[in-house]
């Protein structure tokens, strides 16, 4: 049955186009009223911060209380908690230091939220019957799709309303979310002999102390070397990226006179240039060498953006590179988010996912932090390049790493093809110190928790 996964991603078309609508909305907020850089990049601080830290430690509650519950749960919350900032604004209430507690408070719901929604996937995909390929081409579509018409929704509404205006869209956002993910999927119907016999076979059990169950979950992904590879390689191109969405485009915008229409514009193109990539990654990834695409598509979609701002191109040349590199950009989560998905055992989904998606997060709380301390020390051009030119090196890099061919390592699926979804045992170490996984019986359909 699909409607669970289709919800899913309409449920997440929803959250994210409201997301995006904040991306702009927060930071040309701060810049607006306080002209201040380092400011801005304090908020983006204050927000990612306990995002991070709530995504490690929510791993062990997704597994027992379920992903579904979970997501709901925060996203209801979420409604309030960014309803609040625009309310208390028109009130004329809403200080710098009351806007920061509700800016933290925001993230350390949206962790959990994005880590349980992500937790979903396999058994989505298993549902379905679809490859993870294809189910996490479709969510990376979905999800740059969202970029795009956040961004288009974010430049009107600011240009129009005002950025504290533009923040209800997301919280009306997250309670539609939360409404779509309650009628999509179902409640857990549990199985305990199923149960047993996964965490069996996986040789991770799912009982336990919390801080046990927090401990598989990183003792499994230190021992996979390309699980950890990713996790950290996306960590720094995530901080560079949020230096990027929340200082240097802004200041660029800024200074050369676009104002919030330039960031909507330059951020919609991209977005939909990578929802059409993400569409064909969807279609073709399945087949694609996955190292290969890895490359070539870092390659275009990274440092690109960054030095056509620095060179002070024309805005036709600036949209021009954002179409190629958006275009490259979509292949990359359906790529490496299938890898991710296929080497973790189905009992330590919620555990592992949120590890890695909170080490990918880690760094960004001082993406911003360092992004204004370059553009006012050394001016917006030179800070441009050195965030691309590190971009280009963190990216590069694992070419130089026999291991990361192991992308191309793909598990056979259900039906006995290459990509599909399975289930997978951590069985310990072998001799090159990374774990060993051995092909496990696939589960029945069951509903998502």
């Amino acid at each position: 049955m699909r409607r669970p996964l289709y919800g899913w991603l309409s449920a997440e078309a929803v959250s994210l186009t409201g997301t995006r609508v904040s991306m702009i909305a927060l930071p040309w907020f701060v810049l607006t009223t306080t002209g201040s850089a380092t400011r801005t990049g304090l908020v983006a601080l204050v927000e990612l911060l306990p995002l991070v830290v709530l995504k490690v430690l929510g791993g062990p509650v997704i597994d027992r209380l379920g992903p579904r519950r979970v997501a709901i749960t925060c996203d209801v919350g979420s409604v309030a908690v960014v309803g609040a900032i625009p309310l208390l604004h028109g009130l004329g209430a809403l200080s710098f230091g009351l806007f920061l507690a509700l800016v933290a408070l925001a993230g350390a719901l949206r962790g959990p939220s994005d880590a349980a929604k992500g937790a979903m996937v396999p058994a989505l995909a298993r549902e379905a019957a679809v490859p993870l390929e294809r189910a996490t081409g479709l969510h990376s579509t979905v999800k740059r799709t969202a970029t795009l018409l956040g961004s288009i929704c974010a430049g009107l509404l600011v240009a129009a309303v005002g950025p504290a205006t533009a923040l209800l869209v997301d919280a009306l956002s997250f309670g539609l979310a939360a409404a779509l993910l309650a009628w999509a999927t179902r409640p857990p119907v549990e199985n305990p002999a199923e149960s047993a016999h996964m965490c069996a076979d996986s040789a991770a059990p799912s009982t336990g102390g919390y801080a046990r169950q927090l401990r598989e979950g990183w003792d499994f992904l230190r021992r996979d070397p390309v699980l950890l590879g990713i996790s950290v390689m996306v960590a720094l191109t995530n901080l560079l990226d949020v230096a990027y969405v929340s200082v240097l485009l802004p200041v660029w915008a800024d200074e050369y006179g676009g104002g919030a229409a330039a960031i909507g514009l330059v951020l919609a193109v991209f977005g939909g240039a990578s929802a059409v990539g993400a569409l064909c990654a969807a279609a073709w990834a399945a087949g694609l060498p996955r190292y290969a695409t890895y490359l070539v598509a870092f390659l275009v979609a990274g440092a690109p953006r960054f030095v056509v701002l620095a060179l002070d191109t024309p805005t036709w040349a600036v949209l021009a590179v954002s179409v190629a590199s958006g275009f490259a950009a979509g292949f990359l989560n359906p790529v490496l988010g299938a890898v991710i998905f296929e080497r973790i055992p189905e009992p330590l989904v919620g555990r592992v996912s949120s590890l890695t998606t909170a080490m990918c997060f880690a760094l960004m709380p001082l993406g911003g932090l360092l992004a204004g301390v370059l553009v006012g020390g050394i001016g917006l051009a030179p800070a441009l390049v050195a965030v691309g030119v590190a971009y280009l090196a963190v990216t590069m890099l694992p070419a130089l790493d026999p291991r990361w061919r192991e992308l191309d390592s793909r598990q056979p699926g259900p039906d006995g093809r290459d990509g599909g979804l399975h289930a997978v045992a951590a069985a310990g170490p072998v001799e090159d110190g990374g774990p060993r996984a051995v092909a496990g019986a696939r589960s029945p359909s069951r509903p998502i928790r």
